[in-house]
């Protein structure tokens, strides 16, 4: 198995449904011993319904990236469990809604700063507690979307903070390198998760994207975990800095 003998923390797995929670699947399957992390009791609770789906019993972990306070005890904690990291997937993102429903150019300044702290900084947090942790090498992942690129209806200031954790990602990339830890990021085409219906006329998004889209469909989330697989695995030991797009060759697309 690709992951037999790693271990792996995912941040952000939120309910059944959403992308953290597939990649976790495809991981667990391969192999890996997991640690979830999970925003609050809510989150927990959901969670604990469904990990007998995973062959080996998951970590559950706590964690508030928007704290460091948060982030340092559960680092404690995965250090205290796990002899070291592998993998880390970032599957974490915020904004307000009013800052996604109204202009891009009417974002509060309030609301500027929690999209980009939530969204893009907190990898920066996660990875500067999981280094030490990642003694042997290994792979970070951190989920984007094209709004990063291209202005998307109803993205708004979400878009602009994929932008600052895209770069992020080459920063990191460029930095860790030398010690074998590399750090990728995966686009994924729009998926029909929790978090996507709080996108106003998401349905649209789905047409449209299956119409224009190389391969005239969406994805599914399995797609997307797969490829997180691969970015984790040593099948993909050679590359670093990059952002793998799972989208049925939407992005290629002209008119």
């Amino acid at each position: 198995m690709l992951m037999e003998g790693k271990t792996g923390f995912i941040a952000g797995v939120a309910n059944h449904r959403s992308i953290a929670w597939s990649i976790a699947r495809s991981l667990d399957r391969e192999g890996a011993k997991l640690a979830l992390g999970y925003l609050s009791d809510r989150e927990k609770q959901g969670i604990e319904k469904i990990v007998d789906q995973l062959d080996n019993p998951p970590l559950l972990i706590q964690l508030d990236a928007s704290d460091d306070d948060s982030v340092g005890r559960a680092f404690d904690q995965l250090s205290n469990e796990f002899e070291r990291i592998d993998c880390l997937v970032h599957a974490i993102a915020f904004a307000k809604r009013e800052d996604l429903e109204g202009r891009y150019v009417d974002t509060s300044r309030d609301g500027f700063h929690l999209a980009l702290d939530v969204s893009s900084f907190s990898l920066n947090c996660l990875v500067q507690a999981a280094e030490p942790l990642m003694t042997q090498g290994g792979s970070v992942v951190a989920l984007t979307y094209l709004g990063s690129e291209r202005a998307v209806p109803r993205y708004n200031v979400m878009g602009v903070a994929k932008a600052a954790l895209e770069s992020a990602v080459r920063y990191l990339a460029s930095e860790l390198g030398e010690k074998g830890i590399r750090v990728n990021g995966l686009s994924a085409g729009p998926i029909k998760t929790l978090a996507a219906r709080g996108i106003k006329d998401f349905s649209t998004m789905l047409h449209l994207h299956a119409e224009r889209a190389a391969l005239r469909r969406n994805v599914d989330v399995e797609e997307v975990a797969d490829t997180a697989l691969f970015l984790c695995s040593s099948l993909s030991r050679g590359i670093t800095g990059e952002i793998i797009f799972v989208d049925g060759g939407y992005r290629i697309m002209g008119m």
